[in-house]
């Protein structure tokens, strides 16, 4: 089985602690992670196991297959 990321160009993000009423960062929204054989076979299962999504406004999504499931970890406030 293949891991998959599901992502969304939808939708506005803010930074912690804003104050403004506009968007103040334009990013994909992370919506899942599903594992399948195939790239559909992934969005079936997520769609199966998160049945509220189907609920939600979010509409065009895209996955990205993930080969390395190592993870790290940053800190921006560590580069100012």
């Amino acid at each position: 089985m293949k891991s998959f990321i599901f992502m969304t160009k939808e939708g506005y993000t803010y930074q912690p602690y804003s104050e403004s009423i506009e968007p103040d960062i334009e990013n994909c929204q992370v919506i899942g992670f599903s594992k399948g054989v195939s790239s559909r076979e992934a969005f079936l299962n997520l769609l199966q196991e998160n049945a509220y999504l189907k609920e939600t406004t979010f509409n065009e999504l895209f996955s990205i297959e993930i080969k390395n499931e190592e993870m790290s970890c940053f800190h921006l406030n560590e580069c100012k």
